[in-house]
């Protein structure tokens, strides 16, 4: 077979069935994301924690660095069903369990009500106006108005499904593409039908499901770190696949120095799901924090307040390097099989070896 003419690289136009995972929490990066559409692939920006300002001027400066195709990504579902009911009373119950880290590292723990942050309708909007090629998304399906506008305006869609439940439902939505997100992947777990807890499938249980039942470009994505995942992934019915970890481990992303040098040790080896950070159920390295509650994770603040509250701890390593045992260091499970620290290097010894095995 060809493994660079698939369904997805006739509907999208990219070179090769690549895509670089969108990564949140302002650990996208310009950089990286321009670099891979360059090389032929699909480059990514987690638009999720940015204003319409910002978004508009990310997107400027991409297309500044490249001519090609780029995706832009979003969180539909931008706040907890029960935030509404997180008060005084219950922030303060919060703050308690973090009282001894906070005063550990001598910071002042945030106080209520909590900042807000960029919500979806606001964000899709300047979507709109920017018209990338691609528009991703996790958690839910955007509504039938705002796919529709998309169509008019010339951008694919792609939407992410944790179950053969999600990824019907995308395809029924009239998406383009579903991405199919297995348990092992990094970050947070996107399900959007069940809860997280319950839509655990891994990669390679779910990407044959998917492609069995689904007409539309399946994207495998969680676990595919090189190019024997990739012919794996493609053997078992997809049509592109979503590379994260191996991507965020680069030089050019927008991560930190530890974070990428964490991902690269054997702690490695060791990654779990929590909802320490930001209240949604995510992936990635243990460390202290994690280990330490991960027994009273019920009882913490809803997304996207919790993670207020554990970023003014310096959980995110984007913004500093400082108290690694407090921090999200997302990775999937794929991370032992790291080599590369240079995204240019990684996504041509990629291209090389897959012409040659498949």
């Amino acid at each position: 077979m060809n493994w660079k003419n698939t369904p997805f690289t006739k509907i999208f136009g990219t070179e090769f069935p690549i895509i670089q995972g969108p990564f949140g929490g302002k650990l996208s990066s310009v950089e990286l994301t321009a670099l891979v559409s360059n090389a032929g692939g699909l480059g990514s920006f987690g638009a999720q924690p940015f204003s319409r300002e910002e978004m508009i001027s990310i997107s400027k400066e991409i297309r500044r660095q490249t001519n090609k195709s780029f995706n832009l990504n979003l969180w539909v579902k931008d706040r907890d069903e029960d935030i509404d009911l997180f008060q005084k009373e219950e922030f303060e119950k919060v703050i308690k369990i973090f009282q001894p880290y906070f005063e550990e590292t001598g910071i002042e723990p945030p106080s209520f009500p909590l900042p807000t942050s960029p919500g979806f309708e606001e964000q899709v909007e300047a979507l709109l106006d920017i018209k990338p090629s691609v528009f991703s998304f996790v958690y839910g399906i955007p509504s039938e108005n705002i796919l529709e506008k998309c169509r008019q305006l010339g951008i694919k869609t792609m939407g992410t499904a944790t179950t053969l439940d999600e990824a019907i439902a995308i395809e029924n939505a009239g998406v383009d593409a579903v991405v199919a997100s297995g348990s092992d992947a990094g970050g947070h777990r996107v399900a959007f039908l069940e809860q997280a807890e319950k839509s655990l499938v891994g990669t390679f249980s779910l990407i044959p499901q998917v492609a069995d039942h689904v007409r539309i470009p399946v994207i495998a994505a969680g676990g595919i770190a090189d190019a024997r995942g990739v012919k794996a992934a493609f053997s078992l019915g997809a049509d592109a696949v979503q590379i994260g970890t191996a991507f965020l481990a680069t030089k050019q992303s927008g991560t930190s120095n530890i974070h990428r040098k964490l991902l690269f040790s054997e702690n490695a080896r060791y990654t779990t799901l929590t909802k320490v950070f930001t209240g949604r159920l995510s992936r990635g390295i243990r460390n202290r924090l994690t280990e330490e509650l991960h027994e009273v994770q019920h009882a913490l603040a809803p997304y996207p307040l919790q993670g207020k509250i554990t970023g003014k701890l310096g959980a995110y390593p984007a913004n500093t390097e400082a108290h690694p045992e407090f921090k999200s260091f997302w990775s999937g499970q794929a991370a032992p099989l790291l080599k590369h620290h240079d995204a240019q290097v990684f996504m041509t010894g990629l291209i090389k070896e897959l012409n040659s095995i498949m």
